[in-house]
């Protein structure tokens, strides 16, 4: 990446503690030939200079591609669940599988634990480049991993990715093409279940859907932040459809929400789409065999995961630059919108 830092190497440690950088492999594969005082002079400038050998075993100076990492914050339960991401990994499989290269999967915890591993990974030359997806706004990654020069691909709005080049999709005009599919149904009072308020692509969902109710005029429309599962997605649709002034259509950030809120719906007496229009968001299989089947904002997830592994590769090699846009999610109407209630013909 150009202007980034060169990554530390054995030579590095080797000159940092005086010695060969024999005596260094020496060290760290635990086998004789270094004093002990000598061991632990190059374990310490190991530690100063922030490196670690492979624990992959593999020399990634000929520029081969082997493995890339990919770093999830979210829960293991819920990732198994959850359709976007089987979509997206499988799109990034089919690529690295034509290339004869892996990836490096890990669940982490939060922001810190993911830097921390992204470092140790890069650190160590288990990885020649990465994948950084849920983007918040001023995102402590950025300086962090541009910092160590990581090769990387950002899953993201270029507002959000800094230095890293950025695969997105347009969710600002997607989410004002539902909103105005539903205004001309008749509805006027549409609310929004959306992901956690922190996630980037949570707060542009959110503004564009605010200006788009406002711009056309619309009654203020509610919106809830929550996480994406099932049971969040089933209490935000329950808070909504308790209020006096109940919504006659919900948007949701994703199908397993969505579903989740169908349900909720029919348990309150609701008949979807007679009394309650819903969208899904990303249009997995779900919501093809859900009852009645759902309209969604669809986007072909596999492709997206295959285009940001190609543009992975790029970087890696210096061939690319900027930002890459992919479709936008358009609507597809299913059998869970139809006119609001009193709208008429």
């Amino acid at each position: 990446m150009s202007g980034a830092p060169d990554r530390v190497t054995i030579k590095d440690v080797a000159a940092r503690a005086g010695v060969s950088k024999g005596a260094v492999s020496l060290a760290f594969n635990h086998k004789p030939g270094v004093s002990a005082a000598t061991r632990e002079r190059i374990f310490e400038a190991a530690r100063e200079l922030g490196w670690s050998p492979s624990a992959t075993a593999r020399s990634l100076s000929n520029q081969r591609v082997d493995i890339v990492g990919l770093a999830l914050c979210r829960p293991a339960r819920l990732l198994g669940l959850e359709p976007f991401y089987m979509d997206f990994i499988s799109g990034i499989e089919s690529v690295l599988a034509e290339r004869s290269c892996s990836l490096l999967l890990r669940l982490v915890r939060d922001l810190d634990e993911e830097i921390a591993l992204y470092k140790e990974w890069w650190g160590g030359r288990m990885i020649a480049g990465a994948i950084l997806v849920d983007f918040r706004e001023d995102d402590p990654r950025l300086p962090s991993l541009h910092g160590i020069g990581l090769p990387a691909v950002a899953v993201g709005h270029p507002s959000l990715t800094g230095p890293f080049p950025a695969v997105w999709t347009d969710d600002a005009s997607a989410v004002a093409e539902a909103v105005r599919y539903l205004a001309a149904l008749g509805h006027r009072r549409i609310a929004r279940v959306g992901g956690p308020a922190d996630l980037g692509h949570s707060v542009i969902r959110a503004r564009a859907f605010a200006s788009t109710t406002r711009e056309l005029g619309l009654e203020e429309a509610r919106q809830v932040a929550t996480g994406f599962d099932e049971k969040e997605g089933a209490r935000a649709t329950r808070s909504l459809l308790l209020a006096a002034d109940r919504p006659t259509a919900i948007v949701y950030d994703n199908d397993i929400m969505a579903v989740a809120g169908a349900g909720v719906a029919a348990e309150m007496g609701f008949t979807v789409p007679d009394d309650l229009s819903l969208i899904a968001w990303d249009d997995s299989q779900l919501c093809r065999i859900t009852h009645p089947t759902l309209s969604a904002m669809s986007h072909d997830v596999h492709h997206f995961g295959a285009e940001v592994a190609r543009v992975l590769f790029d970087v890696i090699n210096g061939t690319h630059s900027g930002a890459h846009q992919a479709p936008t999610p358009t609507l597809t109407p299913r059998g869970s919108t139809a006119r609001a209630p009193g709208a008429g013909a």
